[in-house]
């Protein structure tokens, strides 16, 4: 008989400890990935509203253009008062005080006082016209020679034409030295070549006024109009900010694509109103060139320049973005799902 094989007990490994959560880790998520994540979603929400922008752009560019003319209102009085602006500080330089001398003084005397007024430091220059020279250059403006013929003295006194120097040619300054002349003894009257230019200055003040009233209107008339907009917007996706809420989007990621559309809204708008101010300048360029060549000036237009024009484009661009808040949160408060 054979003997049958005995086996050895096998022995058993004894089980390792398992660790907790060995499956699956759990990573903590710091303030760096998160304003990462958010500046991303910013950008993507961003390009998607612009994308469906454009691909709409029949309705797109009517409202465009309608916040584009509503700015570009404001924006092209305020550049043809600059323009006015910078033509009366030329205007300015090109004043001149009067001195009417007292008619008792000898012509020796009068052209005396004339030589003296060349040595005041604000003073450029001095132009002298006797009493005769005065009747004569009279007589040949007015075409009156013979009822003048027949008069026994001459009426008119001798005068002094006196240019400030360039440095001194502003108002204020000029009428300080008028006061200064004035109360010279040889002096019977004295008057400065300026009240025509503050009279332009004083209806430039009342234009400015207007055109801020106006603009502040149309400010708000461009609120209006995006506003609405963006309330249809909100009523055509309904249904979907309904299911966007049904799987967990907070009001703020459901306001977010409405709000950067009214921005573009307004950035559009504000394009609009520089592009049409632009070719406003191009058409008046020509005439008003032609203009200052006949009266011997090398005027030309000025624009809004950079500083100005980026300007307009981050208002126009507020704007949109304040009238899509205002009307998103009330909206979408009322549109939760059942």
């Amino acid at each position: 008989m054979s003997a049958t094989p005995t086996r050895k007990p096998v022995k058993s490994k004894p089980s390792e400890p398992k660790t907790p959560g060995a499956g699956a880790s759990v990573k903590p998520i710091g303030m760096k990935e998160k304003w990462q994540g958010y500046w991303a979603n910013q950008r993507l929400v961003a390009g998607q509203t612009l994308r469906r922008l454009v691909k709409e752009p029949a309705s797109s560019a009517m409202t465009v253009l309608v916040i584009g003319i509503a700015l570009a209102l404001p924006v092209v009085m305020l550049v043809a008062l600059a323009n006015i602006e910078q033509l009366g500080r030329g205007w300015d330089g090109a004043a001149k005080i009067t001195l009417f001398l007292d008619q008792t003084l000898s012509d020796a005397r009068a052209r005396e006082f004339a030589g003296s007024l060349n040595r005041h430091s604000d003073i450029e220059a001095v132009e002298y016209r006797s009493s005769r020279e005065a009747l004569e250059e009279f007589r040949e403006m007015s075409g009156y020679g013979d009822v003048l013929n027949s008069l026994s003295r001459n009426p008119l006194p001798a005068v002094v034409l006196i240019t400030p120097v360039a440095s001194e040619r502003s108002t204020a300054v000029s009428q300080q030295l008028l006061a200064e002349l004035a109360g010279k003894p040889q002096v019977a009257q004295a008057k400065l070549d300026l009240e025509w230019v503050q009279r332009l200055h004083a209806m430039m003040d009342i234009g400015k006024r207007i055109t801020l009233a106006l603009a502040f209107l149309l400010m708000l008339g461009v609120l209006l109009v995006i506003g609405n907009t963006i309330k249809l917007a909100i009523e055509a996706r309904r249904d979907e900010i309904v299911v966007v809420k049904l799987v967990g989007g907070t009001d703020a990621f459901v306001r977010r694509p409405f709000l950067y559309t009214g921005f573009w809204y307004g950035l559009g708008g504000g394009l609009t109103a520089w592009l049409i101010l632009q070719v406003s300048l191009l058409i008046l360029a020509g005439p008003v060139s032609t203009l200052a060549g006949l009266y011997g000036s090398e005027y030309s237009l000025i624009g809004l320049g950079f500083g100005n024009t980026l300007m307009l484009w981050l208002t126009s661009g507020l704007l949109g973005w304040m009238g899509a808040f205002l009307v998103v949160g009330r909206h979408l408060s009322g549109i939760e799902p059942r």
